[in-house]
């Protein structure tokens, strides 16, 4: 059983006609997710990949009902309106590929997802992978099966990059996915980790999940939290990058939007010592994850 992406997906693309938006459809498209319509103010009755293009999401909601997801790739300033307009309409997962959303617009976006009873996933989000079902975003590239497979591990990351790197390394030790989420970086997350290990904790088919975070912010400590709560209990093994940013002086700027750090708030270390705490399995570099999956799950 998967999380967020299932076989049930319906899919629509904010954004498909630009060069990142009908890549992504077409990516998605390829792996089996049923993507049905497309969203581009202005460019209504036009067509990308063979799917059909509305100027609105109220348009393509009703010639395509069924519509339940979208992919969000517009720019910045563009995405509060996109989401709300997709979250108004009744559908229910909202995939933004789009970083370095308005602060305030992502804050509101985050309030108001909950009121809708629907779930977010970013800004700033590679995407979310279930092998076998499908994908939302740019998750996997144009060859998803090169890094991804069916398994019973659940993968969380504010990197992209490392989503497909920690799933690759899962895969060469014979293990695989249930869902692999890049939750993104941006400053504030419309979903964060604890929102997603309530869905894996759900979820009989994961036996473990593999969280990576970094330096900055405070998510990573909010799943500490849940552990100690009891809130999540099956194994959590967290890979936290960025120790070297504690010998860096305080005014130098690295990594995503969100890494922000203040004092000892935020800072690896502490991040580190807090999962520990409260009973995560720690990684000191990737290839150590595979193991204590195997040992631990």
């Amino acid at each position: 059983m998967a999380i967020l992406v299932t076989q049930k997906t319906v899919a629509c693309v904010q954004g498909i006609t630009g060069k990142e938006g009908s890549k992504a459809a077409r990516q998605m498209q390829a792996y089996g997710t049923k993507v049905v319509a497309g969203v581009t103010p202005g460019k209504g009755g036009e067509s990308v990949e063979g799917i059909p293009v509305y100027d609105t999401i109220e348009q393509a909601k009703q010639a395509h009902p069924e519509i339940n997801a979208t992919s969000i790739y517009v720019p910045p300033t563009g995405v509060k309106d996109a989401a709300f307009e997709a979250l108004a309409h009744g559908v229910s997962l909202v995939h933004i590929f789009s970083e370095k959303v308005p602060i305030m617009d992502a804050t509101a976006l985050y309030h108001f997802a909950r009121l809708k009873g629907a779930r977010v996933v970013g800004p700033s989000s590679i995407g979310i992978l279930s092998p076998g079902h499908g994908k939302m975003g740019s998750i996997g590239g144009s060859n998803p099966a090169e890094t991804f497979q069916k398994g019973e591990v659940g993968v969380i990351s504010k990197s992209g990059g490392m989503v497909r790197e920690l799933s690759w390394l899962l895969m060469k030790a014979g293990l695989g996915n249930t869902t692999a989420i890049g939750m993104g970086g941006d400053v504030i997350a419309a979903s964060t980790y604890t929102d997603y290990l309530e869905l894996f904790e759900a979820d009989p088919e994961t036996k473990a999940v593999v969280l990576f975070g970094e330096h900055g912010g405070t998510y990573e400590q909010q799943a500490a939290q849940m552990l100690k709560q009891k809130k999540f209990t099956k194994p959590l093994i967290a890979l936290i990058a960025g120790k070297f940013a504690g010998t860096l002086p305080g005014s130098v700027q690295l990594g995503h939007a969100g890494a922000i750090i203040e004092g000892k708030w935020g800072t690896t270390e502490s991040k580190i010592e807090e999962l520990r705490k409260a009973g995560a399995h720690i990684a000191k570099i990737p290839d150590d994850i595979p193991d204590l999956v195997k040992k631990f799950a």
